[in-house]
């Protein structure tokens, strides 16, 4: 058990060590960083770090004692803070509570399928009920949550877990968002029953009476190391879709579509102002990435940003290879957690555990979003005629990139 700063008591003789995945016995670089550095020099390392809301750090906000109790008794972390604006005297404050859930499987992949799937509805209901007595009114879980990450396995059998958008885990899920007038974003390998049994990547737009609002599916496909999704579901077909929601306009960029500004860009122009990226990534592959391009989608597009990533490590019976030329194994690594949000305004709250699994709530006034739109006035000046023409040209085949060659290489005596 985890200290109240996310320390591993020191380890004695017959003591654990500290858990797989933490950083020096630390659940996270921000809590070891409290752990280690005086008040005065972690203030400072965390503004650098974490950036400032309306000129002032993020405050923690106090959640029900109901939620702590639940994260005490099913061991999960749970963190919440605020992001502000700034007053208006034309509108009135629009604050939405968001959260975010991370989670490990909970039995190993050698289980019964069905086990496995009932065994994570089990393990994550307690985290939305105590997501649902915060009082959070969106809710996002991570990628493909209802089973083990097995799209590095090339193996078929673990299509099984695929079902309809109003499947089995959609019905789990409506009954809880009606419960807790809560919208719930449910990331699925969706068995498309209309269109010949094709399996998508998607993600499920609940809404907070119960109702499927939409769908998207994943726009990018890895093809990159142990990430052999092309074997599964190839790009999605749903285009860039923002969610109106009782609470909020909100688009879903599934994993490695973070990768893409594009894809990024796009869920803004059609007006987005929270964009959740349900993931699940590995420390070796993607762990610098990971605190950098959502956080800079956030500030190129004046949106928030929900980035959500699974824990833990899963070993699947088969060994398997990669493109990467290593012998054999039988797990990705170690997925890193470290769930965090975003704002417009470049800050960010903490990350969640490494190793453990998550709730991170966070209270957010949409009003953020327009004021960043108009001090920056990214989108005014981003000159997207110029980009769709160069984009245009470079589709066609007879494409040639515009470069120094095409100028001479010397006029009126100047050198270039």
């Amino acid at each position: 058990m985890a200290t109240s700063n996310g320390k591993q008591p020191p380890q004695g003789e017959g003591e654990e060590a500290a858990p797989a995945g933490s950083i020096g016995g630390y659940e996270s670089l921000h809590r070891l960083l409290e752990s280690n550095l005086s008040p005065e020099l972690f203030k400072e390392a965390s503004r650098l770090l974490l950036g400032l809301n309306c000129g002032r750090a993020l405050e923690a906000i106090s959640l029900p004692e109901a939620t702590s109790a639940l994260a005490k008794a099913h061991n999960f972390d749970v963190q919440a803070f605020r992001f502000d604006a700034d007053k208006e005297y034309l509108r009135q404050p629009r604050v939405v509570r968001v959260g975010l859930i991370q989670n490990s499987i909970a039995t190993p992949t050698t289980s019964h399928f069905a086990e496995q799937k009932k065994a994570i509805m089990e393990k994550i209901k307690p985290m939305i009920d105590a997501a649902g007595d915060s009082g959070v009114n969106i809710l996002c879980l991570q990628e493909a949550w209802t089973m083990p990450f097995a799209f590095c396995t090339r193996e078929k059998r673990w299509c099984e877990f695929a079902e309809p958008v109003d499947g089995e885990s959609t019905q789990f899920l409506q009954q809880l968002a009606k419960k807790y007038n809560m919208v719930i974003v449910s990331p699925i390998l969706e068995r498309d029953v209309n269109h010949g049994e094709i399996i998508w990547n998607t993600a499920v737009v609940i809404g907070n009476h119960g109702n499927i609002i939409g769908i998207h599916r994943k726009n990018h496909i890895p093809r990159v190391g142990d990430f052999n999704e092309s074997t599964y579901y190839m790009e999605g077909n749903t285009g860039h879709p923002v969610f109106e929601t009782a609470y909020g306009k909100i688009g879903v960029n599934i994993c490695y579509g973070r990768h893409h500004p594009l894809n990024w860009l796009a869920f803004g122009i059609n007006g987005a102002e929270i964009v959740f990226n349900p993931s699940a990534t590995v420390g070796e592959l993607s762990e610098p990435m990971w605190p950098i391009e959502a956080r800079n989608a956030a500030i190129a597009n004046s949106y928030f940003v929900g980035s959500i990533n699974r824990v833990g490590t899963e070993v699947f019976p088969n060994p398997f290879t990669s493109g990467d030329g290593k012998p054999q194994h039988a797990d990705f690594g170690h997925f890193y957690g470290s769930s965090h949000f975003s704002a417009p305004d470049a800050s960010c709250t903490p990350s969640l555990s490494r190793y453990r699994d998550g709730l991170m709530i966070s209270d957010m006034d949409l009003n953020l979003c327009r004021q960043i739109k108009d001090k920056w006035g990214f989108r005014m000046t981003a000159r997207y005629d110029t980009y769709s023409s160069l984009l245009a040209k470079y589709l066609q085949p007879d494409f040639k990139p515009q470069n120094s060659e095409v100028y001479p290489k010397s006029q009126a005596g100047v050198d270039f």
